[in-house]
């Protein structure tokens, strides 16, 4: 090891970033609750600027790709490319917002309200009773027991409803705040190639050459790898919730628009979310249209969920995360436990870089020794 490099990177660098580390630690260590919410104020003032990169990532490709297609007629491709793709994902918003969302509103009130009624009428049946009284007994009746408590009127309220787009914004409470993520996503996707010209001169500066080729191995791993998984669960997401919207209507499921969403959005989470999704849609297809359209609604569901697994999935990804499944479980389950819904969606792609890292780390030990 020469004098001045040290662990990949220069010695000066090495040093300053030890001593960040040590006093950031220390003060972590010395004021627990107050560092707590001074990181919390941070984030909150930074979550504008964090929303605008994630809007950033989520529309960068399609705007590469219309760039490049408008490249060879028009001049200012680049700004026409983020002026389209911009416009088009306001415009399936704001018709989502329209049609979509009063739809499953519509829905989730008529099924809270007539909830007692699907029940009795269940529960009435002869057959269903003979067949599963234990179903009854401690799924059904406990599931309409809790539903009946949901008071719906009170949750959408305007005063409610103005609370969680509270919450849900945090501190982007403003028009100002999400003006601003909106500009700097803007100007993130505009100015791209200088962001990643700072960050790569930036790398060279602090860095060995040889600590320089790994982080630019994982820095364009990881974004492969987050891309590839992040984007190909949206859009097979999209696809599980139009087909099974389709077939459940089809069959003649009562809900089938909200249950089919319902499914799409349980299905962004890796191996659990698949199972609940299905789970919570057969029982409410139970309660609403009785055991015989449930066990239909679960067949085609079920072989529909097998084949976006085998065939759909595997070609939106194009390339497979290179993880076990054991692994994907242990991801899915510490990602939730520890960060809710968020952690459980980007837990696997993180797992998979650091096991990119951890299986470069092993060879080269190995080839040392």
């Amino acid at each position: 090891m020469k004098k001045d490099k040290i662990m990949g990177t220069k010695r000066w660098f090495y040093w300053l970033s030890i001593g960040i580390i040590l006093i950031l630690v220390y003060k972590f260590l010395d004021n627990f609750s107050g560092i707590g919410k001074w990181l919390l104020n941070l984030i909150s003032i930074l979550l504008p600027f964090l929303i605008g990169i994630i809007i950033a990532y989520i529309l960068y490709v399609p705007c590469k790709n219309i760039e490049k297609f408008l490249s060879k007629k028009i001049k200012h491709s680049r700004g026409a490319s983020i002026a389209i793709v911009y416009t088009l994902a306001i415009t399936a918003i704001a018709l989502i917002i329209k049609f979509i969302v009063p739809i499953i509103v519509e829905s989730i009130a008529d099924l809270i309200n007539n909830i007692q009624s699907y029940y009795n009428s269940i529960a009435a049946n002869e057959l269903n009773s003979d067949i599963s009284p234990w179903l009854q007994t401690n799924i059904l009746k406990p599931i309409v027991d809790y539903i009946q408590n949901i008071n719906f009127e009170e949750m959408f309220t305007p005063e409610r409803i103005k609370t969680y787009v509270s919450s849900a914004f945090g501190a982007v409470k403003s028009i100002v705040n999400i003006f601003i993520s909106f500009i700097c996503s803007v100007y993130i996707i505009a100015q791209r190639e200088s962001i990643v010209n700072f960050i790569n001169k930036l790398a060279k500066a602090t860095m060995t050459e040889k600590g320089y080729k790994k982080f630019v191995r994982y820095f364009t791993s990881g974004n492969q790898i987050f891309f590839k998984f992040i984007s190909s669960q949206v859009i097979d997401a999209l696809i599980v919730a139009v087909i099974s919207t389709i077939a459940m209507a089809i069959i003649g499921v009562k809900y089938s628009l909200l249950l089919g969403v319902f499914i799409g959005i349980s299905n962004l989470i890796p191996y659990f979310g698949a199972i609940v999704g299905v789970a919570i849609s057969i029982i409410i297809t139970l309660l609403t249209g009785g055991w015989k359209q449930a066990l239909i609604m679960a067949i085609v569901v079920i072989v529909l969920q097998q084949i976006d697994a085998n065939i759909i999935n595997p070609r939106i990804t194009s390339s497979r995360l290179k993880i076990s499944p054991l692994l994907v479980i242990f991801a899915v389950t510490i990602g939730g436990a520890y960060f809710g819904v968020m952690g459980m969606f980007i837990a696997v792609p993180i797992v998979a870089l650091i096991k990119l890292i951890i299986d470069d780390f092993i060879e080269q030990k190995l080839k040392q020794d």
